[in-house]
């Protein structure tokens, strides 16, 4: 009788962990775009655009502006309307704005769809050193949390794998599409280093002494830099003779090590990266700090070395229990001030909550970054890292047709995201919050609480 009490137990505990992993993983109903069928011209809005320059700090604005798009692509911005509109579909955009789509990175938007369920989380390998590994063909298409991002206006993704020191290739991604073919407009931006802590720290979550975590530093820095040497060593005696095995993670290491994509460092405090830039002026290396906390207090060496950076986000707490408590709001202007190539990112874990992206730019901006530097940050400066600025970033002929229509600035709380285009087609912007706010604004009318 136990036994059989002790099965059943163990049959209903199984059932009911499937059943959270199928919620868990719930796909988004919602029906990728079309491809743009009609040319089309948005008329009579304030059409924003980011400084053209990176010290820039007034955003370009055309009072009663148009945008037109054929095809996926922009033909034209200006002001005034147009004469011949014949054959377009016209969006009449009185009292609103366009800007050009935001940029989200580092994100694992589409890698992991809830923390509680290990099927959902593919943003890690289980090895240390994996640079062959993509992260784009790990992406879900169909991501509750791609629709929540569009909502806030994120229409381009920078997706960062994680995990081991030698963490894969980040991807840059279009938020709609049905496979991940579809979504992915840069497979391989380079390779990710997750950079160790140079100095000792003390804190509640370290059992480590000082000098073992000296040694265990010292120990990672020469793993990373020994995989490299073998990377580059492979490289070159492939390079002379092809008889050699092929080896997919030294293959993978060639396009950062002959300089034609970055290593996007992964460093907060200041010592790791004065420490990684040394590193990399030693190979020759072009790279990118990511996180960077800590950059404020080397924002000179960033922009002397001409190395870009990409913020983790503003809304967090300070660093170090010396830094001044404004610190993380303060970094972006820093960084702008001494001339350094910067976007903003999310510092939160999850990308459920990448749809802050614009208040984290915000709070810089309330803590002096001015606005035009601001907007920049989380659109032309993530593009322009990415190698992408051609086609995304700002609304010029050319250029992908990747915009919003908003009541206000993106960066304001208040302001609403109308209406959105990727590469020209009109994207839904229904998400699982606005069915579920529509569900209990219906429950409560029924029984006559309110409208």
């Amino acid at each position: 009788m136990k036994n059989q009490i002790n099965r059943r137990l163990t049959t209903l505990a199984t059932l009911a962990a499937l059943a959270t992993c199928m919620n868990a993983s719930a796909q988004s109903r919602q029906i990728p775009a079309p491809e743009q069928a009609r040319p089309i011209a948005i008329l009579n809005a304030t059409v924003h655009n980011p400084p053209a320059e990176v010290d820039g700090v007034e955003e370009l604005l055309i009072e009663n502006g148009h945008v037109l798009f054929v095809d996926g692509r922009i033909t034209s911005v200006g002001s005034g309307t147009p004469e011949d509109l014949e054959g377009y579909e016209i969006l009449d955009a009185s009292g609103l704005h366009v800007y050009p789509g935001l940029v989200a990175g580092p994100t694992q938007l589409g890698l992991i769809e809830t923390m509680q369920v290990d099927a959902t989380d593919d943003r890690r390998e289980l090895d240390n050193e994996h640079p062959e590994v993509t992260t784009w063909l790990a992406i879900n298409p169909d991501s509750d949390l791609i629709p929540v991002a569009r909502s806030a206006g994120i229409l381009t993704a920078l997706v960062f794998p994680s995990g081991g020191t030698i963490g894969g290739q980040p991807s840059a991604i279009r938020l709609d599409g049905w496979t991940t073919e579809d979504l992915v407009m840069e497979r391989s931006l380079g390779i990710v280093v997750n950079w160790p802590l140079v100095h000792p720290i003390s804190s509640r979550w370290s059992r480590r002494s000082g000098f073992d975590q000296s040694s265990r530093s010292a120990e990672q820095i020469e793993e990373i830099s020994t995989f490299f040497d073998d990377a580059e060593a492979w490289n070159n005696a492939r390079e002379h003779d092809e008889t050699v095995p092929f080896n997919a993670r030294f293959a993978a290491m060639k396009p950062v090590l002959d300089g034609d994509l970055p290593v996007f460092i992964d460093a907060s405090r200041a010592s790791q990266i004065e420490s990684a830039i040394s590193w990399a002026n030693k190979r020759d290396l072009k790279i990118v700090i990511v996180g960077a906390n800590g950059s404020g207090s080397c924002a000179e060496l960033l922009a002397e070395q001409d190395i870009p950076v990409i913020l983790r986000g503003t809304l967090r707490l300070p660093l170090n229990r010396h830094d001044r408590t404004d610190s993380p709001f303060t970094t972006a202007s820093e960084l702008h001030e001494a001339g350094v190539l910067f976007s903003i990112g999310n510092s939160e874990g999850e990308p459920a909550h990448e749809r802050w992206l614009a208040h984290h730019a915000a709070t810089a901006a309330a803590h002096g970054l001015p606005r035009g530097a601001a907007l920049r940050s989380i659109t032309l400066s993530p593009a322009e890292i990415m190698g992408l600025d051609s086609e995304i970033g700002s609304l010029e002929p050319g250029k992908c047709a990747t915009l919003l229509v908003t009541t206000g600035n993106p960066m304001e709380i208040t302001s609403e995201t109308l209406v959105a285009f990727i590469d020209g087609r009109r994207i839904d912007l229904d998400d699982r919050q606005k069915q579920q706010l529509r569900k209990y604004r219906e429950k409560y009318r029924q029984l006559g609480l309110g409208e």
